[in-house]
């Protein structure tokens, strides 16, 4: 038999043998930033319970204003679960059901939300679509049509981290996942409320609350109280690798949202950990 040992191709990688807890050896190739996907793409999240729970009245101003957006942007509209995956969450807590269980459960109501908004997108050529399709097919979608609909849960579903009994993963924590693994534009976080603000404004220290304008995420992570955006997000956005901010607005204020995609300063500006990434 003869020797082909010395016929064989090899490819040269630092990582080939080494261990890739090794700091020192991932950090030149996972050190940099990525190339960005979609860098002329706006990513819009939109609130189930903060717009899409009120109805007509918070809805269809909203869908007037992405429609005039159209000609300006090309838009991944993302949407959140309301307060029936909250209800969804009382009956699988109550039945048992382990974190990965509820997780696609609320991801299903974030769907529906989405497929109301994709529906009266539709003449405009709006269709929703599902994370895999965002996930292989987004690039020709939007070369067909100016925006998409998707889900804004993220798809760990069954995955999900088993660290708390709700999803800790939800519709911020996975609009931020998809803008940042695109290399979007930028991510607009669409609620009912103008901004962050240092105390909860609804709350029993409402007189003490001071509207924060800017603010970096690992501060709001070491703020106590609520906040309208899920703080899974906060974590994520300390390793993020394109996205450097994310606006916060009020989407019941109109043209609030319009003046975010042109670059105004309307709401709260999140500094992530990004640009400590480049």
């Amino acid at each position: 038999m003869s020797d082909t040992s010395n016929s064989i191709k090899h490819v040269a990688s630092p990582l080939a043998q080494q261990t890739l807890q090794d700091g020192s050896l991932t950090r030149p190739v996972a050190g940099v930033r990525p190339i960005r996907l979609l860098p002329w793409l706006q990513v819009v999240k939109i609130g189930g319970r903060s717009i899409m729970d009120r109805g007509a009245a918070a809805i269809l101003p909203i869908v007037d204003e992405l429609r005039r957006l159209l000609p300006e942007h090309r838009l991944l509209i993302l949407t959140g679960a309301g307060i029936r995956a909250r209800h969804l969450y009382g009956v699988g807590l109550d039945l048992g059901l382990p974190v990965g269980s509820l997780a696609p459960l609320a991801a299903s109501e974030a769907g529906q939300n989405g497929h109301i908004l994709a529906s009266l997108l539709a003449p405009e050529g709006v269709s929703y679509v599902e994370h895999p399709t965002i996930a292989n097919q987004l690039a020709i979608h939007l070369s067909a049509t100016r925006a998409v609909v998707g889900s804004a849960f993220p798809p760990y579903h069954h995955h999900e981290f088993p660290s708390s009994r709700l999803p800790t993963h939800r519709a911020d924590a996975g609009a931020f996942l998809l803008a940042d693994a695109l290399g979007a534009a930028g991510l607009t976080i669409v609620e009912d409320v103008d901004g962050i603000y240092s105390t909860d404004p609804n709350g029993p220290d409402a007189d003490k609350a001071q509207f924060l304008g800017e603010v970096s995420s690992a501060d709001l992570v070491a703020q106590e109280g609520t906040l309208p955006v899920d703080r899974a997000m906060l974590d994520v956005m300390a390793n993020a690798r394109h996205i450097e901010r994310v606006q916060v607005v009020n989407g019941l204020v109109p043209g609030r949202l319009t003046a975010a995609l042109r670059g105004e300063h309307v709401g709260t500006i999140i500094r992530t950990g990004a640009a400590s990434h480049a």
